[in-house]
């Protein structure tokens, strides 16, 4: 269908959990992938009958070859792998970059945001945030991850200590170590406990071994760093928790914080791991199918309905004190926290048998700003309306507590102060 629409300039779509996407038949020539590739684990070239690639390109191992293709060599995306442009960036695509990093800022500061918790990155982010420092033009406390992917050594955590102690400014920092434990479930790239419902025996793969990532979260916590780990589906969930309660028995308990990224499904018998282990639920109330953006298929459906009741469980985890805290994934769904907010506040089960795991919007803005800040250990100086805090306010354009849940996503923020710094004003 590419093709016919599209033949003869390369061309990719990226799918909106952006773990998927589709490229036509020049790009794939081009890439060099069309007669096949071999991808990291946890990566697939779909490839066709005929023997040559489909065009379906799952998760990024098998994305980069083509996304190189593009005009910036495809530098914006190296975040993800957590790695350097090859070569030395021009002064030219310097400052577009930085143009554009200034952009999603001012962005991110008309709807009220304040701190920024980045989900990757590289030294090359740091540095030009930094540079936007420099001119004063932060205008959100950033946090950006030092992303340990399964190609890279566990001593390359030394990087991680560097970057560290070299950006440490209060609007600048790269306080935590982000690992991707598994995709997502619309690919069949996420793991589980048991096998996928619509495909007997597939359970995923983990992008790094249990015996790894136990080494990892040990080494990272006994560094004093905080943990970030990407886990979607059950499986992923369970190997991360057992990496924690490894880190803990070998390095004793301290106030780690340690987090877990999306939750979609969880195991029941994992549930109160998240209390015992101190683990902080990072979650995105724009994700459950249905909820907002995403249709329920093909989710719902791999996961199947004896699954549903555990599929982002977020009042189960509530329930039991788990620190919760929200956040949109962006550019996977809206950065808009209102809609997010509507979103937490609407949700439905599927089937009407069980918790719909909805918030009020008292829990919803909770997570969104003082659950936000415990899970950023700026909880002593953020989060909340308190003498010694810092002046990081947001003025909505409206009365939230007066406004529907159906209309709630139509607040915006009519002033942002970050520091007691204007940084927005409708």
């Amino acid at each position: 269908m590419l093709d016919e629409a599209l033949s003869d300039r390369p061309a990719v779509f990226v799918s909106g959990d952006h773990h998927t996407a589709w490229a036509n038949t020049i790009a794939l020539e081009r890439a060099g992938i069309l007669n096949g590739l071999e991808t990291p684990v946890g990566s697939e070239l779909v490839m066709a009958a005929d023997g040559t690639a489909s065009g379906e390109l799952r998760e990024h191992g098998a994305m980069d070859p083509v996304m190189a293709l593009r005009s910036s060599g495809g530098r914006e995306g190296l975040g993800l792998a957590g790695i350097e442009p090859p070569t030395e960036v021009s002064p030219e695509a310097r400052a577009e970059d930085i143009d554009v990093l200034k952009k999603g800022l001012q962005l991110c500061a008309s709807y009220g945001f304040t701190s920024l918790h980045n989900m990757d990155g590289n030294r090359y982010q740091l540095e030009l945030l930094r540079e936007i420092e420099n001119e004063g033009a932060l205008l959100c406390r950033t946090d950006i991850p030092f992303h340990l992917t399964p190609e890279k050594d566990i001593a390359s955590l030394s990087e991680a200590a560097a970057l560290r102690a070299e950006f440490a400014t209060d609007r600048l920092s790269s306080k935590r170590v982000k690992v991707f434990m598994d995709g997502v479930i619309d690919s069949s790239t996420a793991v589980l406990v048991d096998a996928y419902a619509d495909t007997p025996g597939w359970r995923g793969d983990l992008l790094h071994s249990p015996e790894r990532f136990r080494a990892i979260a040990t080494e990272a916590d006994k560094l004093g760093f905080q943990i970030a780990v990407h886990a979607i589906g059950d499986g992923a969930i369970r190997n991360t928790l057992d990496g924690y309660e490894a880190a803990q028995k070998a390095n004793g308990v301290r106030d780690a914080r340690h987090r877990i990224e999306h939750i979609e499904l969880l195991n029941p018998a994992d549930l109160p791991r998240f209390k015992e282990l101190g683990v902080v639920a990072s979650m995105q109330p724009s994700h459950p199918p249905g909820a907002m953006d995403f249709p329920l298929q093909p989710w719902v459906s791999r996961v199947g309905e004896a699954r549903w009741p555990w599929a982002f469980p977020m009042n189960d985890l509530r329930a039991q004190g788990t620190p919760i805290c929200f956040a949109s994934d962006w550019p996977v769904a809206d950065i808009n926290p209102m809609r997010s907010i509507k979103a937490a506040m609407l949700r439905r089960s599927w089937n009407g048998t069980y918790d719909d795991h909805a918030s009020t919007l008292h829990q919803a803005l909770h997570a969104y700003t003082a659950g936000g800040a415990y899970a950023g250990h700026e909880d002593h100086r953020l989060g909340t309306l308190t003498p010694g805090h810092l002046a990081d306010i947001v003025i909505m354009d409206r009365d939230l507590e007066a406004t529907s849940a159906e209309d709630i996503d139509q607040a915006r923020a009519a002033l942002t102060l970050c520091g007691g710094q204007v940084t927005w004003e409708a």
